[in-house]
């Protein structure tokens, strides 16, 4: 039995993906286990922005049963809690540390680290580290897509009411309503954009509007993806919606995390960032196109050709090609435009592709249970 108080600290870095991991966890934790989670977290404008309920003025609230706390300085330690997680190899404050040193009940300790389809990781998963100068142990646990990884994020009955959806055209039609747009046409591809600010937007809108396809596109307002594409089709200040050529980019309001599922479903290619969307793309089984988070050194393109290998095995040779080139110009190696008309062909083939790959990735235990799991052991 999983102790049923958990603290989960969380610095923005990613912004949404960092926020939207955690958020999804803490909630998961709640639902499925009925567990009482505190999420500390440094920046409560980004998760109230995918959050309904979520005050960011707000330094003590609760929402959807989860204990939201601002992560300030001083950090004023009232108890912890039998289980301590820290995201992405962020650390506790010391104060805390210190208060674990001296409390006189086990503690699980665990860093959850970032996401990666890395050979390494499955040798690191689960690994102790003893800290250097306290008789404390914290452990690294590592999301994955292979099996010995600690899995991905993925809440009970999520496939089914992705199924659902996908299969009910009133589902998909009250969707498109509740945007104020009509459903897609006869042929007209709908896509999502969803990309850091470094992306080749115009490549990728040019190759839309000279295509000889329909292209919708949904674009979250209020971001710096969706400014260049409202000077790039000359919008005017305040536009909902922007037509030239093939392409119509429809400018719609900054999702909850649910809502943002239902696009993922409703379209027919996502482009994504980060992790959280990155990853709920993956469960959506949709063609799709990963700008991921830049580092220095080129260490992201490490991590994005890794994710590639596993995700391609199964494609004819061509396709896979095809698909890696996308990939990298969309990452900013070569030109985005010439890319798209490339895949654009091969998207069918990409749609039972990637509704396979959602298929395997089903077979593995998700990333809550195995946290469970391992704590359990832990304690």
């Amino acid at each position: 039995m999983i102790p049923l108080r958990w603290d989960l600290f969380c610095r923005v870095i990613d912004n949404y993906g960092d926020a939207g991991v955690v958020w999804r966890l803490a909630r998961q934790l709640r639902a499925d286990f009925g567990v009482t989670p505190r999420l500390f977290i440094d920046d409560l404008s980004t998760l109230a922005r995918m959050v309904p309920g979520c005050d960011p003025v707000l330094d003590y609230q609760e929402v959807a049963g989860v204990l939201i706390r601002r992560w300030g300085h001083p950090f004023v330690v009232d108890a912890i809690s039998p289980v301590v997680l820290e995201a992405f190899g962020c650390e506790a404050p010391q104060s805390y540390v210190d208060a674990m040193v001296n409390s006189t009940d086990p503690v699980a300790w665990i860093n959850l680290e970032y996401l990666s389809a890395e050979d390494w990781v499955t040798g690191c998963h689960r690994l102790p580290s003893p800290h250097a100068s306290y008789p404390l142990v914290r452990h690294f646990f590592f999301p994955g897509f292979f099996p010995g990884t600690g899995g991905l994020i993925r809440e009970t009955g999520l496939l089914e009411r992705r199924q659902i959806f996908q299969g009910s055209v009133q589902a998909q039609a009250q969707f498109w309503r509740s945007l104020n747009l009509p459903p897609p046409i006869a042929g007209e591809w709908a896509v999502s954009l969803f990309g850091y600010d470094t992306v080749q937007l115009h490549d990728l809108l040019n190759a839309w509007i000279s295509g000889s396809r329909p292209v919708r596109c949904l674009l979250p307002e209020n971001t710096p993806l969706a400014a260049r594409a409202a000077v790039h089709l000359q919008a005017p200040s305040g536009a909902r919606k922007a037509m030239k050529g093939a392409l119509t980019c429809y400018w719609v309001p900054f999702s909850s995390q649910e809502r943002y599922d239902e696009t993922l479903w409703a379209c027919d290619f996502n482009f994504v960032r980060g992790e959280d969307s990155f990853v709920r793309a993956q469960w959506a089984a949709r063609p799709l196109a990963w700008h991921i988070y830049p580092q220095s050194g080129q260490a992201h393109l490490i991590k994005m050709e890794a994710f590639l290998t596993a995700y391609c095995q199964g494609l004819p040779e061509g396709v896979e090609d095809i698909l890696r080139r996308f990939f990298m110009a969309w990452n900013g190696d070569g030109s985005a435009q010439h890319a798209w008309h490339a895949l654009e062909s091969r998207l069918d083939g990409l749609q039972t592709h990637a509704q396979h790959w959602a298929e395997k990735l089903a077979g593995q235990v998700d990333l809550a249970h195995q946290l469970a799991s391992f704590v359990d052991r832990l304690l």
